[in-house]
C-alpha cells in the first residue's frame, strides 16, 4: 500500500473539497491495523486526521467537531475537540500523535508541532482510559461466551454489567449526566420468551438533546453488540473475536508502554508475532472460545499494568498550562489566517 496515493484518489476528493477540510487539515495519517502493522489481506485503510476549526466556529455561532466519510472510513476531528480527548489520553487519538514519519499522509507545520509537543499530554490517565478501551474488548470476549453457555437469567445478568459500565465511563464524559440520574435493574419479565428482563429508570433535567441522543447510542449499542449473534456464523464471529482479543492485549502493551518508557509506539514491533498469532486464532479453542492460555496473558498484562501505574514518573495529569498555550497560540493564528 502506498499511503501517499491516497490523498490523490477519487474516493478521497473531500478531504480536497469539504469546506472544513479542504484547507484546514494539519494532520491526515492512517489508522487501524495499517498504523499497528497488524493487518491482513481483508483489512481496509482507515484514516484519521485533524483539521482547525473556521473562525465562525472559534469566535461565531457555528460549531465543528469532526467530518465522518464512512464510505472511505475517515475521521477527521476539529483541533480542539482532539486538544480534549488527548488530555484523556483517548487511544483512538493518542496513537495519532505516535505513527512512524512514513505513516503521515499530510502534516503541516502546526501538525509536525503537536507531534513534537506529544509528550505534554501524557500522564496516568493512560492507565485508565487504554485500560478502559481493553476492558470494552475483554467484555466483547465474555459476552460472547456468555451467549453460547449460559442460560437467559445468566446472560441477562451479563448485559447489565456491560451496560452498567458503559453508563459509569460515560458519567465521567457528559457534565450532564449523573450517577444517580440512571438505574438499570432485572425484574421479572414483561417481553415474551425471557424470564427475567433489564430495565432502566431515567430522570434528566436541563440535558442537552445532543448528550442524551450519545448516551442512549452508547446504551443501545451494548444491547445490539451483545444480541447480533444471536444465529453464529462461527466462521465469521472468530475472526471477530480473535481481532477483539489482539486489540484488548495491543491495549495493554500500549499503556504500559507510555507509562514506563513515556513514549507512543502506534505501530507494533516487539509483540507483532504474538499480535498476529492472537488474530490468527492460535488461542481460540475448538468450542469457539478463547483458552486458558489466552486469559494468563490478560492476566499478567494486567498485573504489568498496575505495576506500571504505581511505578510511572509522570504526572497524574498532563501538562495543563502547557497545553492551554500551545491552544491558544494555534487558534489565535488560525483565526488571524497565519495558518
Amino acid at each position: 500500500m502506498n499511503i501517499n496515493e491516497i490523498w490523490q484518489k477519487n474516493e478521497y476528493a473531500f478531504l480536497h473539497t469539504n469546506e472544513h477540510l479542504k484547507d484546514r487539515i494539519i494532520l491526515l495519517g492512517i489508522s487501524g491495523s495499517h498504523a499497528y502493522g497488524t493487518n491482513n489481506e481483508n483489512s481496509d485503510v482507515d484514516l484519521r486526521g485533524i483539521a482547525l476549526e473556521r473562525p465562525a466556529e472559534l469566535i461565531g455561532l457555528q460549531k465543528f467537531e469532526q467530518y465522518t466519510d464512512a464510505h472511505t472510513d475517515s475521521v477527521i476531528f476539529g483541533f480542539n475537540k482532539v486538544m480534549r480527548l488527548l488530555i484523556d489520553c483517548n487511544p483512538t487519538l493518542i496513537e495519532l500523535l505516535g505513527l512512524d514519519p512514513q505513516q503521515y499522509i499530510y502534516l503541516n507545520e502546526t501538525g509536525k508541532e503537536l507531534v513534537k509537543n506529544r509528550h505534554m499530554f501524557l500522564s496516568k490517565k493512560a492507565a485508565r482510559s487504554f485500560g478502559g478501551y481493553a476492558d470494552m474488548q475483554l467484555r466483547r470476549l465474555q459476552n460472547a461466551n456468555a451467549r453460547d453457555h449460559s442460560d437467559q437469567k445468566q446472560r441477562e445478568e451479563h448485559i447489565r454489567r456491560s451496560v452498567q459500565h458503559a453508563l459509569d465511563d460515560m458519567v465521567t464524559k457528559y457534565q450532564s449526566l449523573h450517577q444517580e440520574d440512571v438505574r438499570i435493574y432485572i425484574d421479572k419479565a414483561i417481553s415474551e420468551n425471557m424470564d427475567t428482563e433489564l430495565f432502566m429508570d431515567a430522570s434528566f433535567n436541563h440535558m442537552p438533546l445532543r448528550d442524551y441522543k450519545h448516551i442512549w447510542n452508547t446504551l443501545r449499542n451494548v444491547i445490539i453488540d451483545y444480541d447480533k449473534i444471536g444465529a453464529r456464523n462461527h466462521k465469521k464471529d472468530d475472526n471477530h473475536l480473535n481481532k477483539h482479543a489482539m486489540h484488548l492485549v495491543r491495549l495493554f502493551h500500549m499503556a504500559i508502554e507510555i507509562l514506563e518508557e513515556e513514549e507512543i509506539h502506534t505501530r507494533r514491533t516487539w509483540d507483532l508475532p504474538l499480535l498476529l498469532d492472537i488474530r490468527a486464532g492460535k488461542y481460540m479453542t475448538e468450542n469457539h472460545q478463547m483458552n486458558a492460555e489466552f486469559y494468563e496473558i490478560v492476566s499478567e498484562c494486567e498485573k504489568r499494568l498496575q505495576s506500571a501505574m504505581l511505578k510511572s514518573k509522570l504526572p497524574e495529569v498532563p501538562d495543563m498550562d502547557r497545553i492551554e498555550a500551545f491552544m491558544i497560540e494555534v487558534n489565535r493564528k488560525a483565526v488571524t489566517g497565519e495558518i
